[in-house]
This record gives C-alpha cells, sequence and structure tokens, in this order.
C-alpha cells in the first residue's frame, strides 16, 4: 500500500505547488503579512512591549524602531529563556533550542524553536523543498521506500532540564510528523545516539542490509565517510549497488561544489537529483527549484519577514537594508530576518547574491565572518568553491576538504597573499598547475582579487599546502567538533585556522 501513500502525497504536493507559484510571482504580499502576524503574535512579549510593536504600521517603522540584533545582543535573553522565564522574545514558554555548529567561533549559539517555528518554518519548509522535488521529478518516491537522514542529538541544560537543545536536524528527527516516520531511517534511537562514531557504525550495519534508500540528507563532509564505511562494509562498489532505487540527495550548510565529483563517483547516474536547500539554525529560508539552476528560491510565505543589508553597511552599528522587492540581482547582502522564533531583525551571519527576481532566487555566497578581506580582495566563499571546482575539472583533481587565509604584509616591501591548505580526495597530477588555474580562476571571477593580483604588486600568487588524506576530519574530532552538522571552516580573515591546522598536521604527521 505505500505505492498509494506516494499517489496521496502527489496530489498534496501538486496543491501545495500552486500555493508556492503564488509567492514565486508576488513574494512581497506574503512578507507583508508576516511581518504584521509577527508584530501581532508577540505585541506583548517583553521585546514587543519595549519596542511598542502594537505601534507599528509598515516596515519602514518596524526598521526604524528596532535595532539590528547579533547573537551577542540577545545573548542574555535567550539564557533567561533557556531557564524557564516566559514571554521574553516569543510568547510563552519555549523549551527546545538549537544549537549551532559554530563553524566561525568555538562560542555555541543557542536558538529558540518553538513549536510554531519548527512547524511553521522548518518543517514548512521541508514539505516546499520536497513540493519542488516532485514538481521537478514527478517520479519521485519519498514516499513510497526508506529515506535516510543523518542527523545530530540532542541534551538537557543542567540548569533546567525542562529545556532541550541540540542540532536543529536532531529536533526534527524527535519531532517528526507521523505521515514521515514510516518512511524514515534508522530507527530514532539509532539517529539521535550523541556518540557520532558509534552512530556512523550502527547507520552502516543497520541500512545497508535492511532498507530500500531513496533518498538522503546530511551535512556532505560525513554522509561521504557514511558512504565508504557502507561500501567497505558491503564490498560494493558504488551506492547503487547497495540501494538501486537511490533517486536524490537534499543537501546545504556548505558549497557543495567541491563534493560534486566524489558523489558522481559514489552515485554513478545522471538521473540522480541533487537539490540545495538552505536550513540554518535560524530558520528554513530557500530550496533549489529548478535542478538545471545552481540557485534557490526563497521561501518568502515560511513565517519569515525578510530584510537585506548591502555589503557596504556590513559593519555599521545601525546599517541600512532593503526588502525584497529592492534587492538587485548580483550584489552581495548579508540576511536579516525577523521570525516565528523571536528573532527581531536579526544576523545569521549569511551572506547572498540574488540570481533573479519573480521568482527571487539567489545563492549562498559565504558569511559575514567567513571571508578574506585583508587587502581589499573581499573574497567571499562563493568564490573559492568556484576555483576550486574549475581546477579540479581542468587537472582531474578531488578536493575533499579545504581552508583559507590571508598571508600578511612582511617588511616595508614585502606582498601579502593567500595561503590555502587543501586535503585531496584525488591529487592532480601538476600540483603547481593546480595551484596556478585555482589563482587564475579566482581572478577571474573576483575582480577586486584581480586588482590587487595584477602584476603581483599587492598581492602574490595564492601559496597551498597539501594534506594527508583524513587530515580535516581528525582535525576537527580534536576540536571536539566531529559530526552532526560541524563544518570544516573554508575561509576566515585571520591566520588561527591555518596555523591550527598546520601545527596539527606536524605533530601528527612527523
Amino acid at each position: 500500500m505505500k505505492w498509494l501513500a506516494n499517489e496521496i502525497i502527489k496530489q498534496y504536493m501538486r496543491m501545495r505547488m500552486r500555493r508556492i507559484e503564488r509567492y514565486m510571482k508576488r513574494p512581497e504580499e506574503p512578507q507583508e503579512r508576516w511581518l504584521q502576524r509577527l508584530l501581532d503574535t508577540a505585541r506583548n512579549t517583553e521585546f514587543g512591549r519595549e519596542y511598542d510593536f502594537a505601534g507599528i504600521r509598515n516596515a519602514a517603522e518596524f526598521a526604524r524602531r528596532v535595532p539590528a540584533q547579533d547573537y551577542e545582543r540577545v545573548r542574555n535573553q535567550i539564557g533567561r529563556m533557556m531557564r524557564g522565564e516566559k514571554n521574553v522574545l516569543w510568547p510563552g514558554q519555549v523549551l527546545w533550542y538549537s544549537k549551532s555548529s559554530g563553524t566561525t567561533s568555538d562560542k555555541s549559539k543557542y536558538i529558540p524553536v518553538p513549536m510554531s517555528n519548527l512547524y511553521g518554518c522548518h518543517y514548512a519548509g521541508s514539505w516546499d523543498s520536497l513540493t519542488l522535488l516532485y514538481h521537478n521529478k514527478p517520479d519521485m518516491e519519498v514516499f513510497r521506500r526508506k529515506n535516510l537522514v543523518l542527523s545530530g542529538s540532542f541534551q538537557h541544560l543542567d540548569e533546567y532540564p525542562k529545556t532541550r537543545f541540540g542540532d536543529i536536524s536532531s529536533l526534527m528527527t524527535h519531532h517528526m510528523p507521523v505521515v514521515g516516520r514510516a518512511f524514515h531511517t534508522p530507527d530514532f534511537k539509532t539517529a539521535l545516539m550523541s556518540n557520532f562514531e558509534e552512530k556512523l557504525q550502527r547507520v552502516a550495519d543497520h541500512c545497508c542490509r535492511r532498507d530500500d534508500i531513496v533518498m538522503f540528507g546530511g551535512v556532505p563532509t560525513w554522509i561521504i565517510v557514511l558512504f565508504r564505511l557502507i561500501l567497505e562494509k558491503t564490498g560494493k562498489s558504488n551506492m547503487l549497488e547497495v540501494w538501486p532505487h537511490l533517486q536524490a540527495y537534499m543537501h546545504g550548510g556548505v558549497g557543495f561544489d567541491p563534493y560534486r565529483d566524489t558523489f558522481k563517483a559514489l552515485i554513478p547516474d545522471n538521473s540522480f537529483v541533487y537539490q540545495e536547500i538552505y536550513n540554518a539554525s535560524e530558520g528554513y529560508f530557500g530550496a533549489q527549484c529548478d535542478p538545471g539552476k545552481k540557485d534557490m528560491l526563497l521561501f518568502a510565505d515560511n513565517g519569515v519577514f525578510y530584510e537585506f543589508v548591502p555589503t557596504e553597511e556590513w559593519d555599521k552599528e545601525h546599517p541600512n537594508t532593503v526588502l525584497l522587492a529592492d534587492v538587485e540581482i548580483g550584489k552581495n547582502y548579508a540576511i536579516m530576518i525577523s521570525s516565528n522564533n523571536g528573532l527581531w531583525r536579526y544576523l545569521p551571519g549569511d551572506t547572498v547574491m540574488f540570481t533573479r527576481k519573480h521568482p527571487h532566487c539567489f545563492q549562498i555566497t559565504g558569511r559575514t565572518k567567513q571571508y578574506i578581506n585583508a587587502f581589499g580582495e573581499e573574497v567571499m566563499v562563493g568564490d573559492t568553491d568556484k576555483a576550486v571546482a574549475e581546477a579540479c575539472r581542468q587537472l582531474n583533481a578531488v578536493v575533499s576538504e579545504y581552508t583559507a587565509a590571508p598571508v600578511y604584509f612582511a617588511g616595508d616591501k614585502g606582498r601579502g597573499g593567500h595561503e590555502w591548505i587543501v586535503e585531496f580526495e584525488r591529487e592532480p597530477s601538476d600540483m603547481e598547475r593546480f595551484n596556478d588555474v585555482l589563482d587564475e580562476t579566482l581572478q577571474r571571477i573576483n575582480s577586486d582579487y584581480e586588482a590587487k593580483r595584477f602584476k603581483s604588486i599587492a598581492l602574490q600568487r595564492l601559496h597551498l599546502h597539501a594534506v594527508p588524506r583524513g587530515t580535516f576530519h581528525r582535525w576537527m574530532r580534536a576540536r571536539g567538533k566531529f559530526g552532526g552538522q560541524n563544518k570544516v571552516p573554508r575561509l576566515a580573515n585571520h591566520r588561527n585556522f591555518v596555523e591550527d591546522i598546520m601545527r596539527y598536521t606536524a605533530s601528527h604527521n612527523p
């Protein structure tokens, strides 16, 4: 009877697609509704009374009255909420919190996840993503076979045990609606295990022998680790020999280009679909709507009111913002959200660039704290991911992980540069040529970097260090960042990560 369930869900998806098509054409309408709905809902909270939400009539007044927020500005209020206080940022008591992976910092962030946000943003975004997937691939069988999600885990807060926190994936798994539970694997006890290495072994043992997987999700790094473990256990040469009905992978959290060739080798099927999604701790913001284009549709009717901060405003305490109707194609913005989790004019730290309007589609270009701009070159993660992909294409190489940082001027006549640490899945035959192509491609796609590289007057050619396979995984484990939603920091405007990895490599590979 599972085929019938899939057919019923398809009918629901078709109805849901009509709603998506409406906001693809007119996203300003649901945005206006959501701003007013959010203000009305939170008007009697501590935050709502402080900024007189009841008296705010439009977006311009909202922006004038409520200051921009980063995590440090709301840390104390969230801490009080975690210890049981009610009606602080959001009505009632919030007992669930998403713990950020802390890519750019060793300090964790705890994002409130009231049920209004879990169901009205995260699950709503999941349904919209699946709707787009079914729309583009009508033969999908997500609700006929099993779907593998490599999620994290959660735990109780010592000071207030009613409060629980963990990766957003673990919260979504724990509260999964009934309709999805019959099609989920592994079992929930295994899925929510806190020991990630033991979890990988259990998932590999369970899923490679018992399940017929059609779709999977998770951070690319850890999915690759899991798949290699499964192939080792089964003796198969690729994942289609293990799961012959594989159809799709929902991925997000990091740029996918560096991993693409690895996945093509693991799943050698040209009809297999890769759908990028944007499900952050702070909310579910978008998903790829056209498999032929490398951009995502912004979810404009999903519990979130958006503002966008232009590059020149990033460092200002009171940045000017633009609304969705006024964004410009090809310009970098920091995303700002007001959401049904009690975050108001909040900056998650992600940067985006719109590629088209009506529908409003975008690409994630990086993080406001993950970039290199030591010399005015303004290099973002989106730039480096593209450069790595092109160098791999030309030199028949595969990069599994990388990170990069500036090399500052040395002395009066010294020149700056960029230092990269790269771990290869398959090394290029000519490492120097790979270095050249990487640098040349980065110049071609980033005019600021090209200007600083002109005749090597300001910046010399980037310098690349290749490290042994598995180095980044071992380094992440040593930092306590192994598994779950943890991700390797791609870029930094400081040298902490690069120098730490180099020290780790030297001490573990004498």
